[in-house]
């Protein structure tokens, strides 16, 4: 069984990022995987200090800022694969996200310190919402950096949404995100060698179709309750 981290980078557990990263994660369980989403509005995570300016190989893990991102490291690098829900703040991810993003150099740069960067071979997918222009720029800003710390990128790893309303009352979007998902745990599970690649990587069929419907419903009476 693989293991999937969802990265919420949202201040709202009930707005359409945490619905799109659900979705995604629902994806991915369909497919085997086991699922955890970390909310990191809910942790302390500092801006980087930018170690790496002074000495190449001060950049290194454990970093030494105490502050949550030290158990986050610990389910990072736990994970076979992410994914990287965040809403768009002027054509850009949030700033905890940017922290997150940042404070994962220390894996990175373990290649100056023992040969390889921590994160290389796993997994990433990614999710943009807001209701402006900028998906596209957050999503492919997002692609270069990850794919520089050495994280594979299956295909159909996107999804958008950027329209007002409720997205999970958009059929395209749902299924764009539960593909998200699917995409991640497979290519995850074909890395470790516990699968082969699979002739289809975005299902659009009935029966998918269907599943989406359906993993939408459970989430929008997941967070009406919410709501209360």
């Amino acid at each position: 069984m693989v293991k999937i981290l969802g990265i919420d980078g949202s201040p709202r557990p009930y707005g359409n990022t945490r619905k799109a990263l659900l979705l995604a994660l629902e994806g991915a369980k369909r497919e085997g995987a086991d699922v955890e989403v970390l909310e990191l509005y809910k942790l302390r995570v500092e801006p980087c200090l930018g170690c790496v300016s002074d000495d190449i190989k001060a950049c290194r893990y454990p970093c030494p800022i105490d502050d949550d991102m030290k158990h986050v490291y610990e389910k990072v690098l736990k994970s076979d694969g992410i994914i990287v829900a965040t809403p768009i703040y002027w054509y850009n991810v949030s700033g905890p996200v940017k922290n997150f993003i940042d404070r994962l150099t220390v894996f990175e740069n373990m290649i100056f310190i023992d040969g390889r960067s921590w994160v290389e071979g796993k997994v990433a997918g990614f999710i943009a919402v807001g209701n402006d222009t900028g998906a596209i720029a957050v999503i492919q800003n997002l692609m270069s950096v990850f794919n520089s710390m050495g994280f594979a990128i299956p295909p159909w790893s996107l999804a958008y949404y950027t329209l007002q309303g409720d997205i999970l009352e958009d059929e395209k979007a749902v299924l764009d995100s539960v593909n998200v998902g699917r995409a991640v745990a497979l290519l995850a599970e074909v890395l470790k060698g516990c699968a082969r690649p699979p002739k289809v990587w975005y299902r659009a069929d009935k029966e998918y179709r269907s599943f989406s419907r359906l993993v939408a419903r459970k989430i929008k009476e997941q967070v009406e309750k919410f709501l209360g």
